[in-house]
């Protein structure tokens, strides 16, 4: 990914995301205290509100677009995926989600993060953009596969002239995952033997035999599975429980932590 700054903000972009308004905000640069600093858009884990409106705004500034016409969802770690308008009026999300899309010019996208997988989309022939926010249970219900579905069937897009970007999230070395994990991954992927071993997306401890999950890895098969090829799919690689000078990181901070935002606007 590109790094960009903004003031004192630091933010990502994906390169084949030409012509695509975006950026995946690092911690960096907001007006939050600790532990929830600096730059925290959540909402909900206990920050101050004022703090979290500039947080918001400083983000809408970095890339010009227009805040007052953002759109988000409620997120529920499941696969439902919503098409944006407009903003609801007395309400700052659409709907209880974890997938959003837009074909919408000026209806800037936004969700927030601190260890789940961020999966970024764009269809630049159809002009449609898309984000869905994958944790496990996200992972193994089809998130990412659901935002893909949208696309093409309420937008006519071509898996072809869709590009994925899989952002920032907690890596395979440091996602330490129980039993019912495994098996949740087991029963949406298949058995995870012939041609996808289970190495592919869980790693074993060969001390103790703990599973790791690759979130990365698993969202990426996700999405060829429903269509795109691999070429179509860009993986940041970046592990937020080992970067929090950059990333919050629920996992690493023990939950007291803020959320990182991501942007998309046409």
């Amino acid at each position: 990914m590109i790094a960009q700054t903004y003031n004192q903000l630091k933010y990502y972009q994906f390169p084949s995301f030409i012509g695509i308004n975006h950026g995946i905000f690092t911690r960096k640069g907001g007006v939050s205290a600790a532990p929830y600093g600096e730059h925290n858009v959540g909402g909900t884990v206990g920050d101050d509100l004022s703090a979290v409106r500039r947080n918001h705004e400083l983000m809408y500034e970095a890339l010009a677009v227009n805040g007052e016409r953002s759109c988000t969802v409620w997120q529920v770690h499941g696969a439902d995926t919503v098409i944006a308008h407009r903003p609801i009026n007395g309400r700052r999300w659409v709907a209880l989600a974890d997938g959003i899309v837009t074909d919408r010019p000026d209806t800037p996208l936004v969700m927030r993060y601190a260890d789940c997988t961020p999966i970024l989309f764009c269809d630049a022939v159809r002009g449609v953009i898309g984000i869905a926010h994958a944790g496990w249970r996200g992972t193994v219900s089809g998130a990412a596969r659901s935002v893909v579905d949208t696309m093409t069937r309420a937008f006519g897009c071509r898996h072809a002239d869709i590009r994925a970007g899989i952002g920032p999230s907690i890596g395979p070395t440091r996602y330490q995952v129980g039993e019912e994990v495994v098996s949740a991954i087991c029963d949406y992927y298949g058995t995870l033997t012939g041609d996808m071993p289970e190495g592919d997306l869980i790693r074993r401890d060969p001390a103790d035999g703990t599973a790791y999950l690759n979130l990365w890895a698993a969202n990426r098969l996700d999405l060829v599975r429903a269509g795109l090829a691999q070429e179509q799919i860009h993986v940041a690689g970046m592990c937020t429980a080992s970067r929090t000078d950059e990333w919050h990181s629920h996992r690493a901070e023990r939950g007291k932590t803020g959320r990182f935002g991501v942007v998309m606007s046409l």
